[in-house]
C-alpha cells in the first residue's frame, strides 16, 4: 500500500521504519516507567511520529502531549539493537508539530533572544543577582515557591592553584554556552584557568552564541540555523572545541546532522574530561579532599557525548575524595533542557528518585556536568531542605589544582 504524501517539513520515514517495535527500550524509558502508557514509550512515540509524518494520524493535543512528554534523554538509543536514531526522529517530528501548531515551541522562541544576545544575558545576570540578594526564594509561597527555588545560588569564586604545567602545544577554544554564561561564570573562569595551568593554549572565540539546543529540541529550525552559522564562524580557527555543559556538547557534536556545512565544526568538538585525561600533565598531583561526593551523570553525557568513565578517572585523581555514583544513574533527573519548566509535574516526579537517594547517602557535595541538571537538582535539594551544594566536576578539579 502506498503512503500518503509526506508534509513539506522533512521527516526520515526510512529511519523510523528501522524500529520493529520490539520493546527492548521500554525498561529504559523514564516516562514509560512512570506512566506505563504505550504513548509515552519510545516505540509508541515512533508510531505516532510515523502516523503524523505519513498523514495517517492527525495532529491533536493528545498526540502533542505524548511527544512533548519525551525528555529527549536518548537512553533508548543506547539499548536499541536496530540503532534507531530516536533523537533525530524526535527533532524532525517536533519540526512537523511546529509547522502545524504555532503555539508549539513557544518557550524556546521567547527565550531565544535572551540566551543568544550577550547584552540581554548581561541584563539577566544583573536581575539574577538582585533576586539572590533579595531572598526571593525564601519569601515565595504556594505555586511561586517552585519557580523561586529554581534561582541558582550565587556562583562562588573558585581559586585555582598556581602550579603551571609545561605547555602541551594543544590549542583549545572554550564554548561558554548561554545559561552557563549567566549562572556559572565563576565556574567558566575556573575552567579556563585550569586548562591554562594544565598546559593548554586557549584560543579566543568572542563572537560565539547559544548552541541552539532549545531551538533544536523544539523543532524551531528558523532559530537554530543562524546560531549554528554564527558559532561555525566564531570557531573557524579553533583546532579543538571544548564545552562546560554536556547539554551544549550534545548539540555541538550534532551540528553536522543539523546543518550539512557544519560537519567539520562537529568533528573538532571534544569532551573536556576526555581531553584533560588524555593529556594529563606528568607529575601533577591534586590536593587531597577528604569528603563524600555524589556523582550525577547527565543523560547528554552518558548517551550522546560520552566521557562518563573519563569523569570518574579524573575525579579519582583527587586523594581522599570518596565518590558515590548514584544507583539511579541511568535514569533522567527530569531537567532535559526546558522540560523542568514546561513539564514540571513529570520533571519533579523523576527528580524525586534522585532526591530520595541523595537523602539516604547524605553526601557533602553533588557533582554534575550539565548546567540544566545542576539547576534542577539544586532546586530540588533546597525544597527538600537538603544542604548539598552542586558543582561541576571540572570546577572541583580546578579547586584541587596544586600550588607551585
Amino acid at each position: 500500500m502506498s503512503r500518503p504524501s509526506v508534509p513539506a517539513a522533512p521527516f526520515p520515514l526510512d529511519k523510523a521504519d528501522l524500529c520493529v517495535k520490539c520493546g527492548l527500550c521500554l525498561p529504559h524509558c523514564p516516562t514509560y516507567g512512570e506512566t506505563r502508557h504505550e504513548g509515552d514509550s519510545p516505540r509508541g512515540r515512533i508510531a505516532l511520529m510515523q502516523g503524523l509524518a505519513s498523514g495517517l494520524v492527525t495532529a491533536s493535543p493528545v498526540l502533542q502531549a505524548h511527544l512533548d512528554g519525551c525528555l529527549s534523554c536518548r537512553r533508548c538509543e543506547t539499548v536499541c539493537p536496530a540503532k534507531v536514531p530516536y533523537g533525530e526522529l524526535l527533532d524532525a517530528a517536533r519540526g512537523l508539530q511546529a509547522r502545524s501548531n504555532p503555539a508549539s515551541g513557544r518557550l524556546a522562541r521567547r527565550l531565544a533572544p535572551w540566551l543568544s544576545q550577550a547584552s540581554l544575558r548581561g541584563l539577566l545576570r544583573v536581575l539574577l543577582k538582585l533576586a539572590q540578594r533579595s531572598g526571593l526564594a525564601r519569601l515565595a509561597r504556594g505555586a511561586l515557591r517552585r519557580w523561586a527555588s529554581l534561582l541558582p545560588a550565587p556562583d562562588a569564586t573558585i581559586r585555582v592553584g598556581s602550579y603551571q604545567a609545561p605547555a602541551q602545544d594543544l590549542p583549545v577554544a572554550l564554548f561558554r554556552g548561554c545559561v552557563n554564561d549567566i549562572a556559572e561564570r565563576q565556574t567558566l573562569a575556573a575552567l579556563e584557568t585550569l586548562l591554562r595551568r594544565a598546559g593548554f593554549a586557549l584560543q579566543p572565540a568572542a563572537a560565539q552564541s547559544c548552541c541552539g539546543a532549545l531551538a533544536q529540541h523544539a523543532g524551531q529550525t528558523a532559530l537554530l540555523t543562524p546560531l549554528i552559522t554564527r558559532n561555525v564562524q566564531a570557531f573557524a580557527e579553533a583546532q579543538h572545541i571544548v564545552y562546560a555543559g554536556s547539554g551544549c556538547g550534545a548539540t555541538l557534536r550534532e551540528y553536522g546532522r543539523l546543518e550539512a556545512s557544519a560537519g567539520a565544526f562537529a568533528q573538532r568538538v571534544t569532551d573536556p574530561h576526555r581531553l584533560l585525561l588524555q593529556h594529563w600533565p606528568q607529575g601533577v598531583a591534586l590536593k587531597p579532599l577528604p569528603l563524600r561526593a555524589a556523582l550525577h551523570l547527565p543523560c547528554t553525557q552518558q548517551n550522546v557525548c560520552g566521557g562518563s568513565d573519563d569523569i570518574l578517572a579524573l575525579l579519582r585523581k583527587i586523594p581522599e575524595l570518596e565518590l558515590l555514583p548514584l544507583s539511579t544513574q541511568q535514569a533522567c533527573c527530569g531537567a532535559a533542557g526546558t522540560y523542568f519548566l514546561n513539564q514540571p509535574q513529570m520533571a519533579d516526579q523523576l527528580l524525586a528518585h534522585k532526591l530520595d537517594e541523595l537523602a539516604a547517602l547524605q553526601p557533602a557535595l553533588l557533582l554534575s556536568s550539565n548546567i540544566g541538571c545542576s539547576l534542577h537538582l539544586a532546586a530540588g535539594l533546597r525544597r527538600r531542605g537538603l544542604k548539598v551544594p552542586v558543582r561541576h566536576p571540572l570546577a572541583l578539579l580546578a579547586q584541587q589544582w596544586p600550588d607551585a
